[in-house]
């Protein structure tokens, strides 16, 4: 073959692959380069592929850019004391387990804990007689927990938003519904109950946006059920009643506290074990950083 021959090869191979690099590039390119590429098949997939590749690499370093998980937003997150903070968080909850978690969780002095106005006694009983299933009944009780605790928030509103948590734990035997006990007696029915078996532990999640300037509205941010599954041990009456004798599970869902003495009652765990301890740390931190990422603060 010819010098000649030899060089408009290779100016032809060139031309391809400029032609195919434009493309994948900018794939609404000219189109007297999409009519070129259409007449070569295998070039038109080559290129169509390099673009899906950039554009995967592109939103991967988007992602990575922004992080996905609240320990990479906890510097939007003022201390509740610094008045110049733009956000702020609001649990409300009394309970202990879950200012726990959030002081796990890097949010120490970062987030100020109030109960809820709500009237949860009258909500089980509505909810109870319309037999919402357990997951969803977890969660409507999360969301109108803190739904309740918006317009205090707002009343008070300075210009700041603040997110408001909601949270409820709840133990489902076999679609039963297991709430906090009434009594000793109650709780010794209810783990005598669990003993041996398997159960589900909803807990569920909701946070509302309140405040900020020009905004006389709230917002449901996200909200959502995490379960867990748990094994019981098998327990004698004796093992039971001493357990109630610790004054432990009177005030926990199913009579019984994963993180405390109750853990011993446990055999195994699937799932998340903070969703049974009272808030799913891993899938609240990545639906909070979410949302205020959406707030762009």
């Amino acid at each position: 073959m010819s010098v000649h021959c030899h060089l408009s090869l290779l100016s032809s191979l060139v031309f391809q692959v400029v032609l195919v690099a434009c493309w994948a590039l900018n794939p609404k390119h000219s189109q007297s380069n999409r009519l070129a590429l259409a007449s070569s098949p295998h070039l038109l997939r080559t290129a169509m592929s390099m673009s899906t590749s950039i554009q995967s690499e592109e939103k991967g370093e988007g992602l990575r850019e922004q992080g996905s998980l609240l320990v990479s937003n906890m510097h939007k997150i003022g201390l509740s004391t610094d008045e110049s903070s733009n956000l702020r968080l609001l649990l409300a909850s009394q309970s202990p387990r879950r200012r726990e978690i959030l002081d796990m969780m890097g949010l120490a002095g970062r987030f100020t804990a109030e109960p809820s106005p709500l009237n949860e006694e009258e909500l089980q009983v509505e909810l109870s007689k319309k037999k919402f299933p357990p997951r969803d009944y977890a969660r409507t009780l999360a969301e109108r927990k803190a739904h309740a605790a918006v317009d205090v928030t707002m009343a008070k509103n300075d210009g700041k938003v603040t997110l408001i948590i909601g949270s409820d734990t709840i133990v489902d035997l076999c679609g039963s519904i297991m709430e906090k006990p009434k009594d000793e007696a109650d709780a010794f029915e209810m783990i005598r109950r669990l003993s041996g078996n398997w159960h589900q532990v909803h807990t569920g999640v909701a946070v509302y946006a309140a405040g900020g300037r020009g905004n006389s509205e709230e917002e449901l941010m996200f909200s959502f059920t995490d379960t867990a599954n748990v094994k019981f041990a098998s327990l004698t009456d004796r093992d039971i009643e001493s357990y109630i004798a610790s004054n432990e599970p009177l005030d926990k869902a199913g009579a019984y506290g994963i993180q405390g003495v109750g853990g011993q009652l446990v055999e195994r765990v699937e799932g998340d074990f903070f969703a049974v301890m009272g808030l799913p740390m891993h899938r609240f931190s990545r639906e909070l950083s979410k949302a205020i990422n959406l707030l762009d603060i």
